[in-house]
């Protein structure tokens, strides 16, 4: 393969042309802005952050359990699954969430942190705590540090747990941050999306309960976590899958659970529903051409399979950039790779996949093999020693015949 690499873009208009159109019913649903009956909410996509609906999303208000979100992340990058941590003798009190750990009891990390984020159990988040950094005081120290590692520039914890205190409070725009920083990791996505779990280190086997009732009830709503205390009011961080798109949710204040789920679930609703799956590149249409060495005629580029990308409705515009030769050297089947093209959304690269030749690829003549073997500068050498022997052939010949005619001369004066 020689060559530069042509410039072919394509616009997404294009490639778009041809996916089925929403159904005006869908269309209208999607421009319904959900009521966010809640002081402070926001909604993201879970991919990018983009903010897609916001409510006072950098206003600083208690946020009750939510704050076990900060103590799962610091489980889940300081410590193993395997590990066994000791509860260090919490009272919990009656109200509390707990899973009744008694002094000295030892559990599996695994098992606290799933208490942690489905019961959200006080005396887990307490023996995480203790357990990690020594004290709760330390490790509070180590949540703010990491807040501030994050940029959560609204966010300040006083407790692992999540009790009211002027001290311990967040935004919603920090708690969806957060969140979508915890859903990259595969453990925690598999807590949070389960209905309930069983408990099975400690002295006694225990059941524990999803606390997010929405979880299960919906199958797109897959986590996140929920908290409540009497200066929060009803808080949930909740998270929807679907269309190959995530969002995030962050609902803080809502005067009752229902009035929390309620949003929260139309929040992710709305959200999924921005989204649609397009087919942005067809297997067989022609991506670009390149020319073949020694032939002519060009031989057409284009990609093995479609290409199905997550779009968002009134988003970014989808274009494709190609980098393959100019020119082709057979002999090659149809099929075979020689490039690839990159699918940008919004200028970032969302899909790379190989470009390949439409058909087959002859071989080259005999004069082009030789001069393609040969390479600049050695085919202008073979050229030249070509001319040069040509040229003394031509002279030996003029010569030659000269010479007879001279000879012929002579004869016929004698």
């Amino acid at each position: 393969m020689k060559g530069a690499p042509r410039a072919l873009i394509i616009a997404a208009l294009v490639a778009l042309s041809g996916a089925p159109a929403a159904s005006s019913a869908s269309a209208r649903e999607s421009t319904d802005r959900p009521e966010i009956d809640a002081p402070a909410a926001i909604l993201e996509d879970g991919r990018t952050g983009d903010v897609l609906l916001a409510k006072a999303p950098g206003e600083r208000r208690p946020i009750a359990s939510t704050t076990k979100l900060m103590t799962a992340l610091l489980t889940l990058e300081r410590t193993r699954p395997g590990e066994v941590f000791a509860a260090g003798g919490y009272r919990a009190a009656a109200v509390e969430s707990q899973i009744g750990l008694e002094d000295g009891e030892r559990m599996r990390v695994r098992d606290l942190l799933t208490a942690l984020l489905l019961e959200s159990a006080n005396d887990a988040a307490a023996t995480l705590a203790t357990g990690i950094s020594g004290s709760e005081g330390a490790f509070v120290g180590e949540m703010n540090r990491r807040a501030r590692e994050l940029g959560l520039r609204d966010t300040h914890y006083e407790n692992p747990i999540g009790f009211d205190d002027r001290a311990n409070y967040s935004s919603a725009r920090d708690l969806a941050a957060l969140a979508r920083v915890l859903l990259r990791d595969r453990r925690f996505e598999a807590i949070v999306r389960r209905p309930r779990a069983v408990l099975k280190s400690g002295d006694r086997r225990r059941v524990v309960e999803n606390r997010n009732r929405l979880v299960g009830r919906y199958p797109r709503i897959d986590g996140v976590k929920t908290g409540h205390t009497a200066g929060a009011g009803y808080v949930l961080v909740g998270s929807a899958t679907g269309r190959g798109a995530q969002v995030v949710s962050v609902v803080l204040g809502a005067a009752s659970e229902e009035a929390r789920d309620v949003v929260s679930r139309a929040l992710l609703t709305y959200g999924l529903d921005q989204f649609r799956r397009r087919t942005v590149l067809r297997a067989g249409r022609p991506m670009a051409s390149a020319g073949v060495t020694g032939r002519s005629g060009e031989v057409t580029l284009t990609t093995p399979r479609d290409v199905v990308l997550t779009v968002r409705r009134g988003g970014g515009e989808v274009r494709t950039r190609v980098s393959a030769p100019d020119e082709l050297e057979g002999p090659l089947a149809p099929g075979s790779r020689i490039g690839s093209i990159e699918v940008l959304y919004d200028d970032d690269v969302a899909k790379t996949v190989p470009l390949v030749t439409a058909g087959a690829v002859a071989e080259p003549g005999t004069v082009a093999r030789v001069t393609s073997a040969l390479r600049p500068p050695l085919t202008w050498i073979a050229v030249a020693a070509i001319v040069l022997a040509s040229a003394l052939a031509v002279f030996r010949i003029r010569s030659t015949t000269l010479a007879r005619r001279a000879a012929d001369d002579h004869h016929g004066h004698t």
